[in-house]
């Protein structure tokens, strides 16, 4: 083989192994990071996979909220109203957090089924809820609390 061919074919093997190398590397990081979103539904029927992060949300069912007398353990029932899962939290809830409103839990599902959250989202003002609790509200065919459009005014 020509040595000039040689050196060429050795540049270019050389440039695909490092693009090989980036992708896979991209793509490993990309897949830890990554926060899908689960209902209660799902969670309850298994799709969501445990020990890993996800983020699970719906609304807060009224009277599920309990706190610890020592500590900052927080432990809750979110429903997609169909299906209802428990989500614990150790930490301060967000200001706004209250039941009856729509939440974002980011934490890991334990092998008995309850989210262990490491941070909790709350709506931000009166009529905003998560957009991945109001999908998953209209697929199960519920409204929800708050949900109705403003009237238009004319």
């Amino acid at each position: 083989m020509n040595p000039l061919r040689k050196k060429r074919l050795l540049i270019i093997v050389a440039i695909l192994a490092g693009v090989g190398i980036a992708v896979t590397l991209a793509l490993s990081a990309l897949k830890e990071n990554i926060n899908l979103f689960y209902t209660p539904t799902q969670i309850a029927s298994g799709e969501a996979p445990h020990d890993t992060r996800i983020r699970a949300g719906g609304m807060v069912e009224k009277g599920s909220l309990k706190r610890s007398a020592d500590s900052l353990d927080v432990r809750f029932v979110v429903t997609d109203f169909n299906k209802s899962v428990t989500i614990t939290y150790r930490g301060i809830l967000p200001d706004l957090f209250r039941e009856g409103q729509g939440i974002v839990a980011l934490g890991k599902l334990n092998s008995d089924g309850v989210v262990v959250a490491d941070e909790v989202l709350a709506k931000h003002d009166e009529k905003y809820m998560p957009p991945e609790v109001t999908k998953a509200l209209k697929e199960s065919g519920q409204a929800g609390p708050d949900s109705t459009p403003p009237a238009k005014q004319g």
